[in-house]
């Protein structure tokens, strides 16, 4: 079993900056993808930021060029950093992570328990 802890929410004014925190824990021989995602009230979870083993990345347009995501493999751990953010913003964030027990084993997806952010104009 994998643990997720996320950090980092919190209030900010429209052109603040946050950081989140996304740390796994448990028996796990590798992270593979992780991501951030997003719910606001009334609407579906979408995908913000994405990023391979290798650090690849993938952003959806209304975040590109004000959010940076990052890993420290050696910590499990992985990063949003958001700047300029505007009160679309507003919503639960969700890391999600994909691990394998062991080499060549299933990939499993694990999601983290959300963070609030909420960006006041």
């Amino acid at each position: 079993q994998v643990q997720l802890v996320e950090s980092g929410g919190g209030l900010v004014q429209a052109g603040g900056s946050l950081r989140l925190s996304c740390a796994a824990s448990g028996n796990i021989f590798s992270i593979n993808a992780m991501g951030w995602y997003r719910q606001a009230p009334g609407k579906q979870r979408e995908l913000v930021a994405s990023i391979t083993s290798g650090g690849s990345t993938t952003y959806t347009d209304s975040v590109k060029g004000r959010f940076t995501i990052s890993r420290d493999n050696a910590k499990n751990t992985m990063y949003l950093q958001m700047n300029s953010l505007k009160a679309e913003d507003t919503a639960v964030y969700y890391c999600s992570v994909d691990v394998q027990y062991y080499s060549g084993g299933t990939k499993y997806r694990y999601w983290g328990q959300g963070t609030q952010v909420t960006v006041s104009s």
